[in-house]
């Protein structure tokens, strides 16, 4: 409870630096998208973050576990989940079931790292086929991630499509 401030300063921040972004990034996309990749690939918190979502489409719940705070808080479609178990045991396999049949492109994805709290933003595009559905939409993602006893940990995550 003791970094709820923290949080709410940096999804504060987040915000602004997103608007900030969104316009920075609106007429150059091409010449950016290398900047991000390297920005997700040379920080830890990034390696984690990539990893967690690797984890997730290849379905192993031990391994994408692994990457989540024990008292993460996740929103996705209205709900939220207030634990890493209470995904893991809920929601994390069917979006495992649902990512198996999802090609992901990503169009955008970056990293920030401010001392211990790590940001990421992320938007995706999605296609394939689900249960008979076509599936052509775009995805965001937030995610913080606190550096936890040496390992960073996602604290939170809001998923929107």
């Amino acid at each position: 409870m003791k970094n709820i401030p923290i949080i709410i300063s940096l999804i504060s921040f987040m915000a602004l630096t997103l608007s900030n972004n969104s316009i920075a990034h609106a007429s150059d996309t091409e010449s950016s998208k290398g900047h991000e990749v390297l920005s997700v690939l040379t920080t830890d918190a990034g390696k984690a973050v990539t990893q967690f979502h690797q984890a997730i489409q290849a379905g192993n719940k031990k391994e994408a576990r692994s990457f989540l705070a024990d008292n993460v808080i996740i929103y996705e479609g209205g709900r939220v989940e207030r634990s890493a178990d209470e995904y893991a045991n809920h929601h994390m396999l069917a979006d495992m079931k649902y990512l198996a049949n999802i090609d992901i492109e990503i169009l955008e994805h970056e990293v920030k790292v401010l001392g211990s709290i790590a940001y990421s933003t992320s938007r995706t595009k999605l296609t394939g086929n689900v249960k008979g559905k076509k599936i052509n939409s775009e995805g965001m993602e937030s995610m913080i991630l606190q550096k936890i006893e040496g390992k960073w940990k996602i604290v939170h995550i809001h998923w929107s499509h």
